[in-house]
């Protein structure tokens, strides 16, 4: 949600109407303003301030370019490293601390390829990022969902981008003390892990309610927990061992909760609500509707009548906040936290689990299809329909339909043909279409998690003919993900240009125009009406693009949750085949707005003549 500029409004609320309220003594606060520059603290830079010789490196290009030129807090000054691709810089914190963010901001000389790297004792290191493909410029490297607890960090360089050294104005690194074991009522989630559903990108991961930063106002868009657009989603925190928790506190933005259930576990599995506002408190946090420039955020404070016990504590949203009266679903947006505080006595140390790894093993064959049967073999898959089993998208403007004219075997290869007729196919619903195409899926027939998916395919010339061999999450049709919380993976794309192709990943807080994708020219003068072959593996730590067995595109999972948004790849995606014309793809190249988006009259003549078409080749998903 953005930033809004109004008078802070804080509201504390009572008790569950169920339970009488308990007279318990409100938690010591420290001021908003204090907790908020201890969240923007440079740790880095602190430790060098307090102790040059904290910043160590492999080596210098000259006296002017020292190792702490990147700590010091000057814009102007620069560590430079002397011209090697394994040199490194890094500094000791002092202290064990989590470590939330690093922010490195490049001189041109910068890191094509460089890892970065966290430790508790200076020897044994765990990567927290790595970049391959390093461009220079500011890269902030967000530590969330991974353990990054230590007290040195370091980037090590692996190849340089330039022929000199690496060279860095800025080395910050954010983070904080995790709150520790407790005798005495104390804040038992400060820097603990935390967790949460479908979160909107990197900089609003569930991470920011736990990391003692909020601002005076609550109204800034600074250090907090967004969700995607959706009232039943969840926000908690591991308090790393049982605990016995008195009150809880929650500084909202102006996204904040009318209704919301909070919740203990002591598994994370099985939850026990322990407090829900009242219908009277429900109500009057529903009533208070102002325009989103308005409004502001608040601050409950939730004292539970009985101490409960538990190990993880989680917010449960049930209703969002409107900001229009009457609210049109537009006018709404997620949940946003800026810290989720709890009060009590225990806890210990927690850690965020490690990320999931790829399975050993040889790959085998689950899934094939040559079509070289005398039609499509439905066993295998799914003829999708405008209006019936989808709607229209992305301003297209064909039908996807049923028929013979669009749909075929021939010559051992599937065929997808788009036809026209001006106002001749009508759907379910109403809708009156100019062209007709074809579109097949796995879904309901093979849906499978991690892979190499491959097909061999032949395609249209033509400005706005837009085939794709793609994959989609088998949870978009529940309403409780959709798109692009499914997760979608286009293995090939191409929108009628003879020489390139595209590959992408969508996902929340990186989709449509803002995907994770690379396009590829074909080498040697190839082009998209030649057989090829486009395939991704798809594995738990990322996905490998490639085109006629050429790598084209590489993003791993470490990468992608560090800079753009949460992995949505860790469940069931199904295999698409489509040959759509025109929308939003092609219109974003062609420029064309006429006869129809995307499509320009030469490509509707050219449909109406006959013969533009996607030709498959075969098939194949293997898996280990």
């Amino acid at each position: 949600m953005p930033p809004r500029t109004s008078l802070l409004a804080t509201t504390t609320l009572a008790l569950l109407a169920l339970a009488a309220p308990l007279a318990v003594a409100a938690p010591p606060q420290p001021p908003a303003v204090r907790a908020a520059a201890a969240w923007n603290t440079d740790r880095a830079a602190e430790a060098f301030a307090a102790r040059p010789a904290a910043v160590t490196t492999s080596g210098v290009e000259n006296a002017g370019t020292p190792a702490g030129g990147a700590f010091d807090n000057n814009p102007a000054t620069r560590w430079a490293s002397d011209f090697t691709d394994n040199a490194w810089i890094q500094i000791d914190l002092g202290g064990v601390i989590r470590v939330s963010q690093v922010k490195l901001e490049w001189e041109a000389a910068y890191g094509k390829q460089y890892v970065l790297e966290i430790s508790r004792n200076g020897t044994d290191w765990t990567d927290f990022y790595t970049e391959n493909e390093g461009t220079g410029g500011t890269v902030t490297a967000h530590t969330y969902p991974q353990e990054a607890t230590g007290r040195y960090v370091r980037m090590r360089g692996v190849e340089r981008g330039t022929a000199w050294g690496y060279s860095l104005f800025s080395f910050q690194v954010f983070g904080g003390e995790p709150a520790p074991a407790a005798t005495t009522r104390s804040n038992l989630a400060l820097n603990h892990p935390a967790y949460g559903e479908l979160y909107q990108h990197a900089g609003n991961s569930p991470a920011f309610v736990t990391d003692g930063g909020w601002p005076a106002d609550l109204k800034a868009d600074q250090s907090r927990w967004s969700s995607d657009w959706n009232q039943n989603r969840w926000v908690g925190v591991d308090l790393g061992a049982p605990s016995t928790i008195q009150s809880v506190d929650l500084y909202w933005e102006a996204a904040y909760a009318v209704d919301f259930e909070l919740q203990v576990s002591d598994d994370n599995r099985n939850w026990r609500t322990v407090y829900r506002p009242s219908a009277a408190q429900i109500a009057e946090r529903r009533a208070n509707i102002k325009s989103p420039a308005e409004a502001v955020g608040r601050h409950d404070t939730i004292n539970l009548p009985t101490p409960v016990n538990g190990r993880y504590v989680r917010m449960l949203g049930k209703e969002r906040r409107s900001f229009y009266n009457p609210a049109p679903s537009t006018a709404q947006f997620g949940y946003s936290l800026y810290e989720f505080q709890v009060w009590g006595t225990g806890g210990s140390a927690a850690a965020y689990p490690a990320l999931p790894q790829n399975p050993g093993g040889a790959y085998r064959q689950t899934f094939f299809d040559d079509f070289t049967g005398s039609g499509l073999d439905r066993n295998k898959w799914r003829v999708v329909r405008t209006g019936q089993e989808m709607g229209s998208v992305n301003g297209e403007s064909q039908a996807y339909v049923d028929s013979p004219d669009n749909i075929k075997t021939q010559n051992g290869a599937l065929v997808l043909e788009s036809k026209y007729c001006k106002g001749c196919t009508t759907v379910p619903g109403g809708g009156t279409y100019d062209f007709t195409s074809g579109r097949v899926d796995t879904n309901t027939k093979f849906d499978f998690t991690y892979g190499k998916v491959s097909a061999r395919m032949r395609l249209p010339v033509g400005d706005g003919f837009w085939p794709a061999f793609w994959l989609l999450g088998s949870d978009v049709d529940d309403p409780s993900v959709s798109w692009p919380g499914s997760g979608e993976t286009d293995i090939m794309e191409n929108v009628g240009y003879a020489d390139w192709t595209s590959t992408a990943l969508h996902g929340p807080g990186y989709s449509a125009a803002g995907n994770v994708g690379k396009s590829q020219t074909f080498p040697g003068g190839g082009r998209v009406d030649q057989w090829h072959t486009y395939a991704v593996e798809w594995t738990p730590e990322g996905m490998i693009f490639t085109v006629d067995d050429r790598v084209v595109q590489t993003t791993s999972r470490q990468k992608l949750e560090s800079t753009r948004g949460e992995w949505v790849f860790d469940h069931n995606q199904y295999v698409i085949l489509n040959l759509a014309l025109g929308g939003a793809y092609p219109a974003g190249h062609n420029q064309v707005t006429t006869p129809y988006w995307g499509l320009p009259q030469s490509s509707v003549d050219r449909v109406a003549q006959g013969g533009v078409k996607a030709e498959i080749d075969w098939v194949r998903v293997e898996q280990k």
